[in-house]
């Protein structure tokens, strides 16, 4: 077993963020040469347990993930929506997704963001009814991005609002409100090209563990690992692993946003951005492996 060990975000270092889908090439066929040999890699995003399924492990079938995972020591597996749901990846392919129910909305709380959407809003962004633990709405991918940042500010204070109206806890950057029973249970967290209101309980360390806990069952763990994303809070997949007594490095490859000060290293591809980068990162550990 080679001593290594892969968290990924998707959108960003996979999948680009302007078509949602995997575009280079490389990336499928380089994902699927490192699982083959035994590496274990966990997809860990805010994306529904579906996106992941067609968009990431259907084209990952396609190019031979099925016998790689039948090799000795390959692991992978899915966390999704930050935590609130979860898959194992066979070489049958993605599982059931479990959801964590505790982390939910209601069906109230969920149907009056999808109306806010479709009557103020569907000009600019779509209501994600893939979600089963949080709530996402996303930029449409017709729609620009100055476009959308002007709208997304304008849907948050108005999703604050309403859910805020029906006695649920919400925070929101500085604003936080506590909900009928004293707490603040939820969160809006903005993205590039995204909203998500989800539990304060979801997070990239959240998933992080729950991928290590799929992995340790099944084998020894590799005691260096890498994780990679686009976004601040992609570093928590690290955060995790450090805490954990691993090592690791995060590859930030969105770093114009701000690297953050971490005990540990953290990684930039030069110039080279999004799944460029992520592309890159994953051609160097292929040839580091020995597997070109």
């Amino acid at each position: 077993m080679h001593n290594l060990g892969l968290l990924f975000d998707v959108d960003g270092p996979l999948a680009s963020p302007v078509t949602r889908t995997i575009n280079v090439r490389s990336i499928v066929t380089d994902l699927v040469a490192i699982a083959a040999a035994g590496v274990p890699i966990a997809f860990i995003t805010g994306r529904s347990g579906d996106f992941i399924r067609h968009q990431v492990v259907a084209p990952l079938l396609d190019a031979g993930l099925g016998d790689a995972l039948e090799q000795q020591g390959a692991r992978m597996f899915g966390v999704f929506e930050k935590g609130g749901a979860w898959a194992a990846i066979t070489a049958d392919g993605m599982g059931e997704v479990t959801v964590d129910e505790s982390v939910a909305f209601s069906p109230e709380a969920v149907d009056g963001i999808r109306s806010l959407v479709r009557e103020r809003f569907a000009d600019t962004m779509f209501f994600d009814e893939t979600k089963r633990a949080m709530i996402s709405v996303e930029q449409r991918t017709d729609v620009e991005s100055e476009v959308y940042k002007e709208a997304q500010p304008r849907f948050e204070d108005a999703a604050y609002d309403l859910l805020t109206g029906m006695g649920i806890g919400l925070r929101h950057g500085e604003r936080s409100t506590p909900g009928a029973d004293g707490t603040v249970p939820f969160r809006i967290d903005p993205t590039i090209i995204s909203t998500d209101i989800e539990s304060v309980l979801l997070d990239k360390d959240r998933g992080a563990q729950r991928a290590f806990e799929y992995f340790a069952e099944r084998g020894p763990l590799p005691r260096r690992w890498r994780s990679v994303g686009d976004s601040r809070s992609d570093y928590k997949m690290a955060d995790y692993v450090h805490d954990a007594g691993f090592e690791v490095a995060h590859v930030d490859v969105r770093p114009a946003d701000g690297i953050l000060d971490r005990p540990y290293e953290v990684i930039t591809i030069g110039d080279a951005i999004h799944d460029d980068a992520g592309a890159e990162f994953l051609a160097h550990w292929r040839r580091e492996l020995g597997l070109e």
